[in-house]
Parts: C-alpha cells; sequence; structure tokens
C-alpha cells in the first residue's frame, strides 16, 4: 500500500510517520511538509510544497489511502481565515485530489465535538471538514476524534501542559458516557490509525463507508495486534 500523510512533523504526525516506516504492509510514504525532514528511510518521499497550490503537483496524489494529522490553533496561525485554510482547506483540497487519482480510503484526525452547526468555532471547522469528506466518497472515511491530546509538544502550551497535568485525575471522573471526553496520549491515537492503516492493506475491502472513532474506539485499535 501507498499512503499519503498529510501533518508529518506535528504531535500526532510524527508518531504515525514512525508507525507507517515501521509497518512491512506500508511499501511507500509520501509525506508532503513545508520545510524538510530531517527523518530519512527508502520508503519515504517527503516533498517540500505550498500547501496554498497542492493541485501543482498531482502526481503525489497517487496514492492508495491518505491519513491527515494537518492541524493547529488560532493563536498559532494569527486569525481564524489561517486557521482555516490549515484545518479545513488544505486537507479538503488534498482529499479531493487523491480521491481523484484513485485514493479508496482517507483516515482524519479530527477533534471531540466536531459539528457543522456548533457554535464554537473550532468545533464548527473540523466538523465542516468532517462533512465535505463524507461527500467524496471515499470507501473508506475513518475520522478520529481525540479529546486533549497528551504528549510533549515541540511549541509551547501553556492551557494544554495544565489541561494535560490534570487530565490523569479528570480522567477518572469522566465515565459512562462521558469516557469519550477522556484525554488520550497522541502516540495511541497514532498508533491507532496506523493500525487501520495497515489492515486496509491487508485487505482493502474493510471499509465500512464513515466510522467515527473516539476514546474507546482508538484504545482499544491501537492495542490490537491484527
Amino acid at each position: 500500500m501507498k499512503v499519503m500523510l498529510l501533518g508529518a512533523t506535528g504531535l500526532t504526525g510524527r508518531e504515525v510517520l514512525r508507525g507507517l516506516l515501521d509497518a512491512p504492509e506500508i511499501n511507500k510514504v509520501v509525506a508532503p511538509v513545508r520545510s524538510p525532514l530531517p527523518v530519512k528511510h527508502p520508503k519515504l518521499l517527503a516533498p517540500v510544497v505550498d500547501f496554498e497550490h497542492l493541485s501543482r503537483q498531482p502526481q503525489l496524489f497517487q496514492v492508495d489511502t491518505v491519513i491527515c494529522c494537518l492541524g493547529t490553533t488560532i493563536s498559532k496561525a494569527g486569525s481564524r481565515e489561517a486557521f482555516r485554510r490549515v484545518d479545513h482547506d488544505y486537507p479538503l483540497q488534498a482529499a479531493r485530489l487523491a480521491r481523484s487519482a484513485g485514493a479508496r480510503h482517507f483516515l482524519l484526525m479530527s477533534a471531540m465535538g466536531a459539528a457543522p452547526a456548533s457554535p464554537v468555532f473550532y468545533s464548527r471547522v473540523k466538523g465542516e471538514l468532517e462533512e465535505a469528506l463524507k461527500a467524496l466518497q471515499f470507501d473508506g472515511l475513518f475520522i478520529f476524534q481525540p479529546s486533549l491530546l497528551l504528549g510533549q509538544r515541540e511549541e509551547r502550551r501553556p492551557a494544554e501542559a495544565l489541561a494535560g497535568r490534570l487530565m490523569p485525575l479528570l480522567n477518572r471522573a469522566l465515565a459512562g458516557r462521558l469516557r469519550r471526553y477522556r484525554g488520550i496520549e497522541a502516540a495511541t491515537v497514532a498508533r491507532a490509525m496506523v493500525r487501520q492503516a495497515r489492515r486496509l492493506a491487508d485487505d482493502p475491502a474493510r471499509a465500512p463507508g464513515v466510522q467515527v472513532l473516539r476514546h474507546d474506539e482508538m484504545q482499544a485499535l491501537a492495542e490490537t495486534h491484527r
């Protein structure tokens, strides 16, 4: 299987990249980036691209599966408009190009609470992307919806760092239907995404249309061996 990974330099994307390069079922990983990756591997193609003009390199999108871990924050992006470009426009353009080139599967790291009618701008953008991807009718669209992502980020996010320290206590209080709001390690989400990609490589027909995975489903998938 040939896989495209978007967001290979982020907290989750870095872990996904490692997993894909180690997976024997994956023979090629295409990871478009904005600046050169320090990683070198025989299976890895990591071209530096302009995400504003992805359509200029359509050959990159001739893949079987796309995994998208692209994401930023409004403060880092600088404006709501810039945030929307990164979290909505770039993934959707890549999805359209890949689908047109024959890609059958799309794995998206979205967020808990994503909904196109949400009053929260962040959640609304995530939800709008999910709905736009559904319209492309991939054989398999897997939407991973983590709550707070835990892990060591390269950039400082004081609010998230504080929440991460409190999350082990909060997780125990989140039971029943509230379990989906438990914090989860980015590495766990990455293992789940790689596991799903490997399953599709083994059997491309294992694509149930649209599947949404939340905390417990991601934990279970990350822990499976097949």
